[in-house]
């Protein structure tokens, strides 16, 4: 039995997207791949999604992108973290790690009985 996907929080895509360009620049459709792999299936994100968060982090400066010849000697826009991207990145990833951290103390409490 395979486990449905699950829907992302809201912001936290613009903060996947910026962790994965961390480490290369990629096109939109590896990056879709990637999130799904790195999470072993566990998140899927659609084109409806991605793309517009491609674009809002691009129209604040915190990615760019550049057309490059693929492969397979096609056109794709591949997207890069600019210096401004890494500034924001660690900020959000901080206020990730109390969030998360708020969460999961809130998950580990014992039963009341």
């Amino acid at each position: 039995m395979t486990t449905p996907a699950t829907s992302l929080l809201q912001g936290t895509l613009d903060l996947l997207v910026l962790e994965l360009l961390r480490g290369e620049p990629t096109n939109g459709f590896d990056l879709a791949k990637r999130i799904q792999a790195v999470s072993k299936d566990v998140l899927k994100v659609n084109a409806g999604s991605l793309y517009p968060a491609l674009y809002r982090l691009e129209a604040k400066a915190l990615i760019k992108a550049q057309w490059e010849t693929t492969k397979n000697n096609r056109q794709a826009k591949v997207y890069m973290l600019t210096s401004a991207g890494r500034k924001h990145l660690a900020g959000e990833r901080a206020t990730w790690e109390r969030f998360s951290g708020a969460v999961a103390a809130i998950l580990q409490r014992p039963d009341e009985a």
